[in-house]
């Protein structure tokens, strides 16, 4: 008994143990055998003794690995992280290109100053305050209505006499004070002619 091919082979007791070693998967079917009537190495799916027993054996398929097939997950691996890597890189490059860096210069002018005197002569002065949890606003001082707030700002805007005209709110608020009221503000000084709102926390 030899396996298909080899120069190299074993001898057996007799017939049942050849088809014995065929059914616990000693040989395969393709396994070549010569007993004493044989004239030459005849495999065993082929042997009048042993074709049938063969046939009812299915032989397992074999599996060649590839020597030259490269394992190509951990490159898709290293290839994903660089992609990640570049991306982010990229884009941290162009939102710092974006942002101006601030100088020191003293060429440059700096923000526009304002004084109090400006303040009192070109802005209406408006504050909203909270007092137990009901908004209290005050119009150069003095307190007014929501209501009342158009009319109010209509005066500083387009005034009965010669005083300067006030188109800019300095608007402070103090506390937790509801949007809606800044709002409501806001509406009321933009319909009476308000250019500008400032806005200012206390």
């Amino acid at each position: 008994m030899r396996h298909e091919g080899s120069p190299q082979h074993i001898e057996l007791a007799g017939a049942q143990e050849v088809l014995q070693g065929l059914l616990d998967g000693v040989w395969e079917p393709t396994d070549e055998v010569r007993g004493p009537d044989d004239a030459q190495w005849v495999a065993l799916e082929n042997h009048p003794l042993f074709a049938e027993a063969a046939a009812d054996i299915e032989p397992l398929p074999k599996m060649h690995e590839d020597e030259m097939k490269l394992d190509m997950n951990a490159l898709i691996d290293v290839c994903l992280v660089l992609l990640i890597f570049f991306i982010l890189t990229t884009s941290y490059s162009q939102l710092q290109a974006r942002i101006d860096n601030p100088t020191l210069s003293g060429d440059e002018a700096g923000p526009p100053k304002v004084t109090k005197e400006q303040i009192e002569q070109q802005m209406i002065r408006v504050t909203v305050k909270l007092d137990h949890d009901k908004p209290v606003i005050a119009v150069e001082g003095k307190v007014v209505e929501e209501r009342e707030l158009a009319g109010v700002f209509q005066r500083f805007v387009k005034p009965a006499n010669n005083t300067t005209t006030k188109t800019t709110v300095l608007l402070v608020f103090e506390g937790d004070v509801r949007n809606g009221t800044l709002t409501t503000i806001e509406d009321a000084a933009r319909s009476a002619g308000v250019k500008r709102i400032n806005w200012g926390v206390k």
